[in-house]
């Protein structure tokens, strides 16, 4: 067996250190009874990325097959993207979860949304008396690299009435929430707008997905509660092209619209209030995978400084989903960069050495 060191500065912290990979883990002593290959001397070294919003087995026509799903998660990796928390998938490949070469998946089932409101062949769609049943039956199929998670779509348009609408009665929903967490899952719930908040905050979920609709009241709530907000922006940013489709339902049009103009300020005051927000691309539905860097950058631009990006994208996303960073016996995730991504967000598109599971990708 051979050992892998690397002389790097070491991310958050900042401190130049010599740092070994032996049987896929971390350690800061250098192994006497091995091999050791110095792969990087010099550079700056950052827990592996994080996407905690992606969707790993589907795209926009629903389930793909094992090549697809194998080509979607290098896409990440290749990125470095080393942790992913799939946020829903009609499908989970095994063959993915063992794999040494590609990122750590965390799993979270299949959607589980209303009949007939939600993307046709993506999720369990089922009515308010079915869902707690369904939420003990996702459950079950979560989980894989750390804590298992359900996702539920909580508002989707209503047809009926042309906008955005909840999609569960409020005890309902919390008794599947209540339920989730007696099982040891945590619940993430797709939300758009704001008439759906206040329940989902009182439902005591654990992150909310887009957090458009945040509002004022909603936000000091939030922040009172161990709540997430993943946001997403580069689903976001196709909002107008959502609209632009929906020319049958035009008050939702507008608000789909609406909410994209609105979303950096109320996401600004989300992060203001110290609600925790974290990286998250959508990838696998409408959008490619390998977006982690853009969703980064695009935090960058509504005002989180590179600092708080860099957390929201690495080592405190990580801890969050339920993985150290770059300590002694870790996982060894990390990606390697020639410049100080804290000067430079753009640096981690061009990333030096990868390290995944303990394998050396480049």
């Amino acid at each position: 067996m051979t050992a892998y060191h690397l002389r790097v500065t070491v991310l958050p912290g900042g401190d130049v250190r010599d740092l070994y990979v032996v049987d896929g883990r971390f350690t800061f002593t250098r192994p006497s009874h091995l091999d050791v290959t110095t792969i990087a001397d010099g550079g700056y070294a950052l827990p592996g990325l994080v996407d905690a919003h992606c969707h790993v087995g589907l795209d926009a026509n629903g389930p793909v097959d094992l090549a697809t799903s194998r080509a979607q998660a290098v896409a990440d990796r290749d990125r470095g993207a080393l942790l992913l928390r799939d946020a829903g998938s009609p499908v989970r490949y095994a063959e993915l979860d063992d794999d040494p070469t590609l990122p750590r998946i965390i799993h979270a089932g299949r959607h589980i949304a209303r009949t007939r409101r939600y993307l046709k062949g993506y999720a369990v769609e089922v009515e308010p008396e079915q869902l707690v049943a369904t939420v003990e039956a996702q459950a079950q199929r979560g989980g894989g690299h750390g804590p298992g998670w359900v996702k539920i779509v909580v508002d989707w348009i209503d047809r009926s009435v042309g906008d955005l609408a909840p999609c569960w009665p409020a005890d309902v929903l919390a008794a599947a929430v209540r339920r989730a967490h007696e099982l040891g899952a945590r619940v993430a719930v797709h939300a758009f707008g704001e008439e759906v908040l206040p329940d989902v905050v009182a439902a005591g979920v654990d992150s909310i997905e887009h957090g458009t609709g945040l509002t004022a009241e909603v936000i000091d709530e939030v922040a009172r509660r161990p709540i997430a907000v993943v946001p997403t922006l580069v689903n976001i940013a196709t909002f107008d092209a959502i609209a632009d489709r929906a020319t049958k339902y035009p008050v939702y049009a507008a608000r789909m619209r609406a909410l994209k103009r609105s979303a950096a300020e109320r996401l600004r005051a989300a992060r203001d209030a110290g609600i925790p927000l974290y990286v998250g691309t959508d990838a696998g539905g409408v959008l490619p995978h390998g977006l982690v860097v853009d969703e980064m950058l695009a935090l960058r631009e509504i005002g989180l400084t590179t600092q708080e990006v860099l957390a929201a994208g690495s080592w405190a996303a990580r801890e969050w989903l339920g993985l150290p960073g770059v300590v002694e016996g870790g996982p060894a995730d990390l990606v390697v960069y020639e410049d100080d991504p804290r000067r430079d967000l753009g640096v981690l598109r061009y990333p030096r050495r990868i390290v995944v599971r303990g394998t050396l990708i480049r």
